[in-house]
């Protein structure tokens, strides 16, 4: 059997694979339409860029080539493909496209909106299809009640398909609304393309008008969101999950484009709330944190990184940072020092299912939570961090220190071990004049067991040590050349091919 593949082996060896681009998967008079090239074109021109840098998600770059090939050809300007982004697709991948010097971004498909400051942008959602008739029957048959409070909410897929949507059902339901794409705002001017930039609802009271996740509603005088029943057109996924989250209190229909089917969602959401809760009790119980950076384009992620860091200090907690791109379990579980986590990410991609994890992943406003006495748990879900900066709607300022407080005052019980934990810290600047003991280890550092530090002085094996003055220094070695199955050195007689 050896001499049968040996005989076969050099065949290999020499054998030459040939491969040939992928087709592109829409036709040539399909792009114009779909990737909106005339206007792309437009808005790289009417800014005078010169490098540009075209985003593309996993499912749409067997097409990049012919987007970037056509937009190159008409505008004369230097095209860049941006493909695996480092985090999620939804987000604008601002750090890549300064990597090569872009002037510009243009994002495809999916988004979560959010916010981004350093790079003018224009989003093509692309155009999937829709039966928007059978969208405005399953919408009758879910409300039968045509005075019913109802706000319409859509994946930006499917926006193109909205202003056929309402013009079929707005005159029999006049209280419904209806979302819109609202742009934010570069350096004061306009830099994002794609997105109503005006005031969409400029004839609503300020007080009435809900801006959230890049999307713009206006309520009725007196009602609050939570007086509202929520319609949203899309498939099952980060963002209908973002929405129930956020607006928990609100009861939830969804209309499923590719199957043309509708259903009332039932999703137990306190069911997933409580796991949410039971992520908070377990970082009250952490003893150190590892901050996630999930994001490097969504603005203000620095701020809440830092006040991350802050909060967790005054908790009497310690924080490590760890930017490692897309997370799964096996990178996660090389830092088993690590009690848990706290992933900084758009809302869409901070509500990680840790299941499978060894530590929880907690998002920022559950981090919050667990350290912040002042901001108690209410049912009220916060997926976007902006919100936690100062001068946001869920901003709780973080308590100042109490000498005066008691040993009674500063501790409460585990929900989860039952055992005593500090839920606010002292003023640790040294005015105290304590005088206790302190333990010190081996590198002259105050021992402390609620550090990395001393779970890594525990462990067998601690890494490489430099053993300065102990190795012997030797000459470096010619090493083989050729391939493993094959080396220069070794000779054509021993060569075997074993499968």
């Amino acid at each position: 059997m050896t001499e049968v593949f040996s005989s076969n082996c050099e065949a290999v060896l020499q054998r030459t694979v040939g491969a040939t681009a992928a087709e592109s998967g829409s036709q040539a008079g399909d792009l114009e339409e779909l990737y909106q090239i005339s206007d792309t074109c437009r808005f790289i021109q009417s800014k005078h860029f010169k490098k540009v840098a075209l985003q593309f998600p996993d499912e749409l770059l067997v097409d990049a080539v012919a987007v970037s090939a056509a937009i190159e050809k008409e505008t004369r300007v230097k095209v860049y493909i941006l493909g695996d982004t480092s985090y999620g697709s939804c987000c604008v991948d601002e750090v890549a496209a300064e990597h090569v010097g872009a002037d510009c971004i243009v994002h495809y498909g999916r988004s979560c909106l959010s916010p981004s400051r350093r790079l003018p942008l224009m989003y093509v959602f692309g155009k999937r299809p829709i039966d928007v008739q059978k969208c405005v029957d399953t919408f009758r048959e879910l409300y039968p009640d045509t005075e019913s409070h109802v706000v319409v909410l859509y994946d930006v897929t499917y926006s193109h398909a909205i202003d056929a949507f309402r013009k079929l059902l707005s005159a029999s339901y006049p209280k419904t609304v209806f979302s819109v794409l609202k742009a934010d705002h570069f350096d004061g001017q306009e830099q994002i393309h794609g997105l109503v930039a005006g005031d969409a609802n400029s004839d609503c009271m300020d007080d009435t008008v809900v801006h959230k996740f890049g999307r713009e509603f206006c309520l009725a005088e007196g009602k609050s969101v939570e007086d509202y029943s929520m319609f949203y057109v899309g498939r099952e996924g980060l963002t209908l999950a973002n929405f129930m989250m956020t607006w928990n209190r609100c009861a939830f229909c969804s209309f499923d484009p590719e199957t043309s089917t509708g259903r009332n969602e039932s999703i137990n959401i306190n069911k997933a709330l409580m796991k949410r809760y039971y992520a908070i009790e377990r970082a009250k119980d952490a003893n150190v944190v590892g901050i996630l950076v999930g994001t490097l384009g969504v603005a203000n992620y620095l701020s809440i990184i830092e006040q991350l860091k802050e909060s967790i200090r005054k908790a009497g907690k310690k924080s490590y940072m760890f930017a490692m791109g897309k997370i799964n379990v096996a990178k996660l579980a090389n830092f088993l020092e690590i009690d848990v986590y706290v992933l900084v990410a758009c809302p869409e991609n901070s509500l990680l299912d840790s299941s499978e994890f060894y530590r929880p992943v907690v998002t920022p406003f559950e981090m919050e939570v667990a350290c912040n006495k002042h901001r108690e748990w209410s049912g009220e879900y916060v997926t976007d961090f902006r919100d936690l900066l100062p001068g946001g709607s869920s901003h709780v300022d973080f308590p100042e220190p109490d000498e005066s407080a008691n040993e009674e005052d500063i501790t409460d019980v585990s929900l989860i071990t039952g055992a005593l934990r500090a839920s606010c810290l002292r003023p640790t600047d040294g005015s105290s004049g304590s005088s206790s003991l302190v333990i010190r280890n081996q590198t002259l550092t105050v021992a402390n067991t609620n550090t990395a530090a001393s779970f890594l002085a525990g462990r067998s094996w601690q890494g490489l040590e430099p053993k300065l003055g102990e190795t012997p220094v030797e000459k470096a070695l010619e090493g083989r050349r050729g391939i493993a199955i094959a080396y220069e050195e070794e000779g054509t007689d021993s060569r075997d091919c074993l499968i």
